[in-house]
C-alpha cells in the first residue's frame, strides 16, 4: 500500500501536492513557482488545528519531580512510594486475617495522599489530574475507606445510629 493510498499525513500532503517539508508546490519559497521577490521571506502560512497525532500529554499541575533530577529514581518518587507501600502493608495485613487494621491502613494511605498533595509543590507522579481533583479523589476514597473499616461488623468501633435506622428502615420495607 502507497503512502498516496494510505491514511498517513503524509499520503494526505503528497495528495495535496506538498512535499517532505510542507511547502506549496511550486517554487522553493512557497511562492507558486516564480520565486519573484514578493514571495521571498515569507514563510507557509500555519494552521491553528490541533495536530492529527498528539505526541506529547501535558504534565499534571505539581507533577514534576519530588526531588533533584540527580537523586535515584526511589527518592523522586518518594510521595507515590510513601502511598504504595502504606496500602500496601495494609493489603498484607488484610491477607493475614486482620480486615479492620488492614482496611484502616489502606485508608490512612490514601488520606495520607491527600495531604502530600496538598502541602507539597512537586509530588511527582502521585499527580494524575488537576491538584483540586487529586485532594478530593484520594481524601474521598480514603474517609470512604476508612468510616467503612471502623463500622465493619461484628463489634464495629464506630457505631452512627443515622445510618443503623437508614439501614433497619430499608430492610424492613421489602
Amino acid at each position: 500500500m502507497s503512502a498516496e493510498a494510505s491514511g498517513t499525513v503524509r499520503g494526505r500532503l503528497r495528495r495535496a501536492g506538498r512535499g517532505r517539508t510542507g511547502q506549496e508546490p511550486g517554487g522553493p519559497d512557497g511562492s507558486g513557482g516564480s520565486g519573484g521577490a514578493a514571495g521571498k521571506g515569507r514563510r507557509p502560512r500555519g494552521t491553528r488545528r490541533f495536530p492529527l497525532f498528539t505526541r506529547d500529554t501535558a504534565r499534571p499541575e505539581g507533577g514534576g519531580r519530588a526531588a533533584p533530577g540527580d537523586a535515584p529514581a526511589p527518592a523522586r518518587q518518594w510521595p507515590l512510594l510513601s502511598v504504595l507501600i502504606t496500602v500496601g502493608v495494609g493489603l498484607l495485613v488484610i491477607a493475614l486475617d486482620a480486615f479492620r487494621v488492614g482496611l484502616l491502613l489502606v485508608g490512612i494511605g490514601l488520606l495520607g495522599g491527600a495531604v502530600l498533595r496538598w502541602l507539597l509543590p512537586r509530588v511527582g507522579m502521585l499527580a494524575v489530574r488537576s491538584r483540586f481533583t487529586d485532594i478530593v479523589t484520594y481524601g474521598v476514597l480514603g474517609l470512604a475507606v476508612v468510616l467503612l473499616a471502623l463500622m465493619a461488623q461484628p463489634r464495629p468501633w464506630l457505631e452512627i445510629p443515622f445510618l443503623d435506622d437508614v439501614l433497619h428502615y430499608t430492610v424492613r420495607n421489602r
